[in-house]
């Protein structure tokens, strides 16, 4: 028997990685990240430690280095190639070498070598990062550690499998052998209001008295189940800003690191008439995720909701609050794909009915996560004249051909605006932004204890706001400053939101010299425009960040460049790339960072074994029941716990003294238990504690629907609601005690949605977000029906109610 000391992977084989700390820097709306991790080899021969970890998809790394003992290696950007060859020779010859690439296939999945670690030797590596924070709806901003990779399903022929992919060694969340202590400091020219997190969190501790600068660290010991989750809030609301960073001294002048640069935070206001109005048609495409994986529980917990009845109840949601008038379609995917309608239909009582059948029949029983397949079909779709199409996509992002999926959107950007929603923990954010970003539409994340319904009411809301088209940028600087715009142009602007524009400055700047820069776009046909005047005196103690995320954001640019047909033979646009990434330090797909130790002294001696470090994943959905198979044969039981789709699932299930082989066993049957492992069970599967059913999704009893939901779902399309018995016992009273203080004049269809309407004013006003664009229709019915006594409906509405809503606060 070996004795193994120190952390044991599932395997049993010792982890070399001990410990993780984050420090986290906050200025303003751009974070810097340092992160540290420690190895330590207790075995009795040299190690090579290969650790597979996520990153924010924007993050642009720009520092890596070692410690050993007293010695620090500060880590150089190389073309990827000869990065590896130079760390491949470096480990054949006995030297320390250090390696960290980016994934080819997805921006947010890092690659971290450690070789040649001695036996008993310890080394310390250092990671930065800086990256942009985006605005959530509330205005707060938000910040995501990812400590959850899940792994990523790779399509058939999408050529994932080269060197460039490492393989991911994950560990459930609860068994990761590691441990993790984060802290941050956030600074603002405007007070910290508070900061709000998912995760367990010491007390906000301010440094000023003005509340401006503040700190806080997350409590000990952190399970792994879920990122690392920020949200921000200033006292003030976010306003147009424009840094303007010096360049390094040590950088050829006319480069962009020799030059100065500006980076410019744009927050277009639109007029409220605009913002108050809706529009009436558009072509509405949902694009559901069925994978195993969204069977999944929404907050980790077992009797928390799951990812998939959560999206059922807000396609729910989504279809009530349609306009008349508008198209629709549902498509849904998992390793194949389906759609509810040949192609796009005309929103009405019908369709909408026939929609919400089939929604109400999804389950999480598709297999893996092949999204590239149904976009091809929903883009190859011709566009219905006079109806924009608004593409919605709800998934947990657990995909491998990232930059496929964005390239395809991009594409297509002309015809579509894209929402985009990841949920639950381990969502790519590389995929999920990418598709708003290239798409011209938002993206939002649902983690943690968030409610996913109204997230995706808020993107609806922008949708059906009128496009924002013919957006402009102009500069009017000093006749001796030139400006070399860096970013792409911006294609979209929303209410709200902050579109960031970086530019290199270059001639003679005066620091008491001035700049203005005018962002012109056209809204519902009418000509708007917003201006930012601003100082060319550079920031003080900003490092280089802001030269570094322009030069992320070049560089992300030039990739797609790259990626698109017939550039593959020129590679001209490749070497660019390489390029500006080695000049500026900032990480790309063509590039790696390389550390070698070469004062190491004496080669390091013996065979060198490779340890892969686990990343934390979730579980799929786990089952702590008791299962019995009912057929011809004696019954027994046994309990399993099942892998997410594309995960390492167990290679058998043991039945007593007996397996059964899963690689081997072949789907022959839709019941619950062929759909998830491949084998037939006979009759019924009965669960301990559950009803039986024939889905992939593991579903306990559901709970009674929401009461909110329960209104909600008796709405008809047209906006109005129907005296019916349902409705007497969603709003808890009873047909007779409905019908009775009706106003004689008023129809029962009147009646019915003032009583509604009052209902969700009275005790839903908490969940608004959710239900204000139905009732915007419901308040449109009704006025449309020129019917009398609507002050009488109100009052007597409000007596049955037992509320006191105002008629003017129901919008009639």
């Amino acid at each position: 028997m070996v004795n193994c000391c120190g952390l044991l992977t599932a395997q049993k084989e010792p982890v070399p990685l001990k410990s993780v700390d984050v420090e986290l820097e906050v200025r303003d709306h751009v974070a810097t990240v340092v992160s540290t991790l420690n190895y330590e080899n207790k075995e009795d021969k040299p190690l090579e430690a290969v650790f597979v970890f996520p990153l924010p998809g924007d993050a642009a790394v720009c520092h890596f280095s070692a410690k050993l003992r007293q010695t620090q290696i500060v880590a150089e950007v190389k073309e990827k190639q000869k990065a590896r060859e130079d760390y491949d020779d470096a480990l054949s010859s006995g030297q320390q070498a250090f390696l960290l690439e980016e994934s080819e296939q997805s921006p947010d999945i890092f690659s971290m070598s450690v070789g040649c670690l001695p036996p008993g030797e310890s080394a310390s590596i250092r990671l930065e990062y800086v990256t942009e924070l985006s605005v959530q709806a509330d205005d707060g901003l938000r910040f995501c550690l990812p400590a959850v990779l899940n792994p990523r399903y790779q399509p058939q022929g999408s050529g994932g499998s080269g060197s460039g992919n490492a393989q991911v060694t994950s560990t459930p969340a609860s068994l990761v052998p590691y441990t993790l202590t984060f802290s941050a400091q956030v600074s603002s020219p405007r007070p910290v209001s508070r900061i709000e997190s998912s995760c367990s969190l010491d007390p906000l501790q301010y440094l000023n008295s003005e509340q401006t600068k503040a700190t806080i660290k997350l409590a000990a010991g952190h399970k792994f189940d879920r990122d690392v989750e920020l949200l921000i809030y200033y006292k003030d609301a976010h306003q147009p800003t424009a840094v303007v960073e010096t360049g390094e001294a040590t950088a050829k002048l006319g480069t962009l690191m020799g030059d100065p640069v500006v980076m410019l935070s744009l927050y277009p206001e639109f007029p409220q008439a605009v913002m108050s109005s809706v529009a009436s048609c558009g072509e509405f495409v949902f694009l559901l995720d069925r994978s195993g994986s969204m069977g999944a529980p929404m907050n980790n917990s077992k009797t928390d909701q799951t990812r998939i009845s959560s999206a059922r109840d807000t396609l729910l949601l989504l279809l009530k609050s349609l306009p008349m008038g508008c198209y629709f379609n549902i498509y849904s995917f998992g390793s194949s794909y389906e759609h509810i309608f040949p192609k796009s239909v005309e929103y009405s009582q019908q369709t909408m009915e026939e929609a919400l059948k089939k929604v109400g029949e999804m389950e999480s029983n598709l297999g893996g996560t092949e999204i590239l397949r149904p976009l091809e079909h929903i883009y190859n779709q011709p566009c219905i004249q006079n109806q924009p199409r608004q593409v919605f996509v709800f998934t947990d992002g657990e995909v491998g051909n990232t930059k496929q999926v964005i390239d395809l959107a991009k594409k297509n950007s002309h015809a579509h605006r894209c929402f985009s929603f990841g949920i639950g923990e381990g969502a790519s954010s590389a995929l999920i932004n990418g598709l708003a970003k290239e798409g011209g539409g938002h993206a939002q994340f649902i983690t943690g204890t968030d409610r996913m319904q109204p997230k995706v009411m808020q993107s609806l809301r922008y949708a059906l706001q009128p496009a924002v088209v013919d957006i402009s940028v102009t500069w009017d600087m000093p006749k001796d400053v030139s400006v070399t715009v860096l970013s792409p142009p911006i294609t979209a602007l929303f209410q709200g939101q902050r579109s960031l524009v970086y530019a290199r400055l270059s001639g003679q700047i005066s620091e008491a010299a001035e700049g203005c820069v005018t962002v012109k776009y056209s809204l519902a046909g009418h000509p708007s425009q917003n201006q930012l005047q601003f100082s060319l005196k550079p920031a003080e103690n900003t490092g280089l960040t802001v030269h570094r995320l322009a030069a992320r954001t070049l560089i992300r640019c030039l990739e797609m460049e790259e990626r698109e047909p017939g550039q593959q033979q020129d590679d001209s646009v490749r070497k660019k790339v390489v390029e500006l990434s080695v000049q500026s330090g900032v990480s790309s797909a063509f590039t790696a960072f390389i550390a070698v130790n070469k004062d190491s002294g004496e080669a390091i001696q013996g065979p060198l074994v490779r340890r892969n470090v686990p990343t934390a994943r979730l579980m799929a959905c786990s089952m702590p029941y008791s299962l019995s198979l009912c057929s011809a044969q004696p019954s027994f039981k046994t309990s399993m716990m099942l892998g997410s789709a594309g995960s390492s699932a167990p290679n058998s299930v043991q039945y007593g003294m007996n397996s059964m082989d899963l690689q081997s066993a072949k789907p022959t049957s839709k019941s619950f238990i062929g759909g998830l492992f491949g084998f037939k069970a006979k009759k019924t599967v009965k669960l301990s504690g559950t009803r039986p059913f024939d889905s992939g999704e593991c579903r306990p009893c559901q709970p009674p629907m929401d009461p909110l939901l329960q209104v909600v779902s008796l709405q008809k399309a047209s906006g109005c609601w129907d005296l019916a018995p349902a409705l007497a016992t969603a709003l808890g009273k009873t047909s007779e005690e409905m019908e009775k203080p009706k106003p004689a004049s008023v129809n029962q269809e009147v009646w019915a949605t003032i009583l509604s309407l009052i209902w969700l004013h009275g005790f839903k006003m908490d969940s608004q977000e959710e239900w204000e664009l139905l009732a915007m229709k419901a308040v449109s019915w009704v006025r449309a029906q020129n019917s009398p006594c609507v002050n009488e409906c109100v009052e007597a509405g409000n007596a049955l109610l037992g509320c006191k809503v105002q008629k003017d606060a129901l919008g009639l």
